[in-house]
């Protein structure tokens, strides 16, 4: 282009600028879609391939198809959940035939902090504030494990509605039903929600619960180690195949008690560190130095009611770079 056309030079400068300003405001939904994808998803990798898969239909998009869409961030969430929706169908086949118990992945407490919020758009209405969970940014456990007892469906128009303030109308076209059969997903889906909820404890007694918990697995006094385990506790261990874990639910506070003391014995380099999780104190485990697994609990009226022990490596990555705290 020529210096002599100073006006194309300017009108060619301000194309490749608003080009460049609408690259980044589409990258910026990044983090916002990954969140979106991995409580759907329940696995950091699974919630990747979902928002690297959107952006590449993005992409695929001729320049007049993307100038058509007035709310890029809203089409790229409709995509995102369309992927997680086949993925998630998908899953149920591939974990009929996963080495041992499936757990989701826990990931530190502050991962997807303000992520969680109104997708943008014109449409969205300060709507159904009645007929929604409250929920915050945290993605706990206790929430993921609750999510994969939903169908696809019911999931998907969960974490849309409830979590990211997405329209039902808009959500229809995602799932395939009609708004109302739409609703009955999500109302469906806030009974489980609701059923697995216990009483509301303070993020205090809840830690105060677990250190009373570690004290005494870590001491080995199993009489103490019993009288935080609530009576019908249960432990879940994942190891993915890549590591010797429990391959059914250990149920009670005796075999549970007895599980945990054993493994103590067994492992005695085994060291624990505080961490901030998604469902209040927890500890990233050790072994002679080397990151061995993470453990998070489910906590009601002073007793541990869940133990949820992630030892497959391959869903460990949100820990494996994390700084390292003080041993417990």
């Amino acid at each position: 282009m020529s210096e002599d056309h100073p006006a194309e030079n300017a009108e060619f400068a301000e194309a490749e600028h608003d080009h460049a300003t609408a690259l980044d405001s589409v990258m910026a939904e990044r983090r916002r879609l990954l969140s979106l994808a991995f409580r759907m998803t329940g696995t950091l990798a699974d919630a990747e391939d979902v928002v690297q898969e959107t952006y590449v239909r993005w992409y695929r998009l001729t320049p007049e198809e993307r100038d058509g869409i007035n709310v890029p961030a809203a089409w790229l969430t409709r995509v995102a959940s369309r992927i997680s929706l086949d993925l998630l169908r998908s899953a149920r086949a591939r974990r009929e035939t996963y080495v041992g118990q499936w757990l989701p992945e826990p990931v530190p407490a502050d991962l997807f902090a303000d992520t969680a919020q109104a997708t943008p758009g014109p449409r969205h209405p300060a709507a159904d504030p009645l007929d929604r969970v409250t929920l915050d940014d945290a993605v706990s456990m206790a929430l993921l494990t609750v999510l994969e007892a939903m169908t696809p469906a019911e999931r998907v128009a969960f974490v849309l509605h409830d979590v990211f303030g997405v329209p039902f109308d808009e959500i229809a076209g995602v799932v395939g039903r009609s708004p109302a059969a739409t609703r009955q997903l999500a109302t469906s889906a806030r009974r489980h929600v609701r059923g697995g909820r216990r009483a509301p404890i303070s993020p205090r007694e809840h830690d105060e619960t677990v250190r009373a918990f570690l004290d005494a697995t870590v001491g080995g006094d199993i009489e103490a180690l019993l009288r935080v385990l609530a009576p019908d506790v249960e432990l879940r261990a994942d190891g993915g195949g890549f590591v010797n874990a429990a391959p059914r639910v250990i149920s009670g506070s005796d075999h549970v008690s007895r599980w945990l003391m054993g493994v103590m014995r067994k492992q005695p380099a085994l060291r624990l560190e505080r961490r901030d999780t998604a469902d209040g104190l927890g500890y990233v485990l050790r072994n002679e130095g080397r990151l061995y697994g993470v453990i998070t609990f489910g906590v009601s009226d002073g007793y541990i009611t869940h133990v949820w022990l992630m030892l497959n490596p391959m869903k460990l990555t949100s820990w494996s770079l994390a700084p390292r705290a003080r041993q417990a």
